[in-house]
C-alpha cells in the first residue's frame, strides 16, 4: 500500500503532490525543510535525465530505491541499485545517469561541511575534515536510514528528522568515514589552476578567453586545461557552468527572480540558466524557488 507523508513524496518512492513532474514519466522535488538547517534534500525518479559533469560544496549521500544509478568519477564508474547508498565528498567532480532502460529512483541528502564536522567531533575519532573512503556500498539498513530522514521531513517531524539525520551521518562516518586527503596546490600546474579558478570566480558574467587566462598566468592554453581538469576534475569551461548553478541557486534562494538572476551569474538569458539548471541540479530554477519559498 502507497502512503503519503505530508504533502511530500510518498513513503515508497512515488511522487507526492509537491514533486516537480518531468517528462517520460519523471519527478523530482528538491527542497529544504526548515526544521533541518544545513541540509538539502532530493527525491526524485530520472530516466533519461543525465547530471554532467559537476560538485558540491558539501556532501552528497543518497539511497537508490529502485533501479540503477550509474555515476561517473575521475577514478572510474560506480553503479548502485536498490539498497544501495552512494557517498560523494565536497568538490568531488561526478555525474549521474541511469544504469538501466528503467532508469533510478532516490532519496539523496546534502548535509553541509558544517553539519558533518559536527557530527563527525561527537561521534568519531577521525581527525582533520571528514570524508567517505567508499563511494558506494550495498548498505540495505542505512538506505532505509536515508528515506526515513525524507519521510520525516515530509511529515514534518523535526524532532524525528533532525535525530534520524545524525544517527545516519554518524553511522556513515563510522563505517565508510575517514580523513580528507589534504589538496594543497604544490606543483606549478595546481598553483595555475587554483589562479585561474580564483579568476574565473571574480569574473563569472565575464571571464577571459582560455588563450587570455592562460597568458595571464604565464603558462600555455593546453598545459592549464591539463592542470585545471588534474585539480578540479573538469575543465574550466565546464567548472565555470557548476559555479554559474551554483551562485544561481543562492540568488534564487534569496528571492531573486530568474531571469535577472540568469544575468548575474553570466548566463545568456533565462532559457540558457533553466538548461544548465536543470541538467545540474536536477529541477528547474523556477521549482527550486518556489521550494525555498515555502
Amino acid at each position: 500500500m502507497i502512503t503519503v507523508s505530508g504533502d511530500g513524496a510518498a513513503a515508497d518512492g512515488a511522487p507526492g503532490a509537491d514533486a516537480t513532474p518531468r517528462a517520460r514519466g519523471e519527478w523530482a522535488r528538491h527542497w529544504r525543510y526548515p526544521g533541518l538547517p544545513g541540509l538539502d534534500l532530493l527525491r526524485a525518479r530520472y530516466v533519461r535525465h543525465a547530471f554532467p559533469r559537476h560538485a558540491h560544496d558539501g556532501y552528497v549521500v543518497c539511497a537508490v530505491t529502485s533501479g540503477i544509478e550509474e555515476v561517473g568519477l575521475q577514478q572510474g564508474t560506480v553503479r548502485a541499485g536498490h539498497g544501495g547508498i552512494i557517498m560523494i565528498n565536497p568538490e568531488v567532480a561526478h555525474t549521474a545517469r541511469a544504469g538501466a532502460p528503467e532508469g533510478w529512483t532516490y532519496a539523496t541528502l546534502y548535509p553541509s561541511s558544517e553539519i558533518v564536522a559536527e557530527i563527525a567531533d561527537e561521534t568519531t575519532a577521525l581527525r582533520g575534515t571528514a570524508a567517505f573512503t567508499e563511494t558506494v556500498a550495498e548498505d540495505a539498513r542505512l538506505a532505509r536510514m536515508i528515506t526515513d530522514v525524507h519521510r520525516a521531513a515530509e511529515a514534518g517531524n523535526a524532532l524525528a528528522a533532525d535525530s534520524l539525520l545524525r544517527l545516519t551521518v554518524a553511522r556513515l562516518l563510522r563505517r565508510y568515514g575517514g580523513p580528507l586527503p589534504a589538496r594543497t596546490p604544490r606543483s606549478a600546474g595546481a598553483r595555475n589552476a587554483a589562479r585561474a579558478r580564483a579568476v574565473l570566480e571574480q569574473r563569472m558574467a565575464d571571464p577571459p578567453s582560455l588563450e587570455q587566462l592562460a597568458h595571464d598566468l604565464g603558462t600555455s592554453p593546453f598545459a592549464l586545461l591539463r592542470a585545471f581538469k588534474a585539480a578540479y576534475g573538469m575543465p574550466p569551461h565546464a567548472w565555470l557552468t557548476d559555479a554559474r548553478v551554483r551562485r544561481a541557486r543562492s540568488l534564487l534562494e534569496a528571492g531573486h527572480p530568474p531571469a535577472d538572476t540568469a544575468v548575474a551569474v553570466g548566463f545568456t538569458d533565462q532559457p540558457h540558466l533553466n538548461r544548465h539548471f536543470t541538467r545540474i541540479v536536477g529541477v528547474p530554477p523556477g521549482a527550486y524557488r518556489k521550494e525555498r519559498a515555502r
